[in-house]
C-alpha cells in the first residue's frame, strides 16, 4: 500500500473529514496519512481504540513515536493520558491498548535504527519557552538529535508564520487553525513539507497549538525486504 509515498512532494490530509478504516485488531481503527508497505509500514496514522481494545504484544523492529490525543493509552510501561508524547526505539517490545479508549496521533519506522533512546513526556506539565530567534512563538521542545527535532509549538491569534525547512518538516494540528492562503488546517490536520520547502501561514483567531517535526525528511528509511 502506497499512501503520500513521495516523500520529495508536499502532501497536506484534512483528518477530521476522513472515514475511520477498521484495522485487523477488533475495536482499532485508522486514519491514514502517508504508508509505505502493509501492515508492517512506514506509516503516518491517527489510530483510534475503542473502550477495552488490544493490540497482541509486538516489537516495532523500526520504532514507533506518537502522541495521545485523546483518552488513554496504556502498555507494561503505564497509562499516558492525552498530552503524553512517547517514543518508543527500534526492537523495543509492548503490549498497547486502552481500557478508557484513546487516539493516538503515531508514527512507525522512521527511527535511526541504531537509536535506542526511550523517551516518556506529560506535555501537560511541560513549560512552553521563547527564543530569540522566533519571539511570537512558545516552543516546548520534546526531542532532538542529529537527524530531527520534534517540539510543540503555541502560535498566537493572526500571526505570521514563516519558517524555512531545509531538512522538510511535518505539521500537525492539536487544537486552534492556521491558513495557507485560502485553505484552513484545524484540528487533526497534517501538512509534510519536503527539503528546502518553507511554510507561509497565518494562525486563525484563536490561535493554534501544532506538533511539529523538522529535519527527518533529508533521511530517507524504507523497511528492509526482510521486514515486510
Amino acid at each position: 500500500m502506497e499512501i503520500n509515498s513521495d516523500f520529495t512532494r508536499r502532501a497536506v490530509v484534512h483528518a477530521a473529514k476522513q472515514p475511520w478504516v477498521t484495522s485487523p485488531i477488533a475495536g482499532v481503527e485508522r486514519r491514514m496519512l502517508d504508508r509505505v508497505g502493509g501492515e508492517v509500514a512506514r506509516a503516518t496514522s491517527i489510530v483510534r481504540y475503542a473502550p477495552d481494545s488490544r493490540f497482541s504484544p509486538h516489537v516495532h523492529s523500526g520504532g514507533e513515536e506518537f502522541i495521545v490525543l485523546e483518552g488513554v493509552f496504556q502498555d507494561e510501561d503505564g497509562d499516558f493520558p492525552a498530552g503524553s508524547y512517547i517514543r518508543n526505539p527500534p526492537q523495543s517490545r509492548h503490549t498497547p491498548g486502552s481500557k478508557p479508549g484513546c487516539t493516538i496521533f503515531v508514527k512507525l519506522w522512521q527511527f535511526d535504527p541504531a537509536d535506542r533512546t526511550q523517551v516518556r513526556v506529560d506535555t501537560g506539565k511541560m513549560p512552553y519557552v521563547r527564543t530569540v530567534q522566533r519571539p511570537d512563538v512558545e516552543i516546548m521542545p520534546l526531542f532532538r538529535d542529529a537527524r530531527e527535532e520534534v517540539r510543540l509549538e503555541r502560535w498566537p491569534p493572526t500571526t505570521r508564520i514563516s519558517l524555512p525547512v531545509p531538512g522538510g518538516a511535518e505539521f500537525f494540528v492539536l487544537d486552534g487553525a492556521f491558513y495557507e492562503g485560502d485553505e484552513a488546517y484545524e484540528a487533526q490536520s497534517w501538512l509534510r513539507l519536503p527539503p528546502g520547502a518553507r511554510l507561509d501561514a497565518l494562525s486563525g483567531s484563536w490561535g493554534c497549538r501544532v506538533w511539529v517535526k523538522t529535519g527527518h525528511l533529508s533521511h530517507p528509511q524504507t523497511i528492509p525486504p526482510s521486514a515486510r
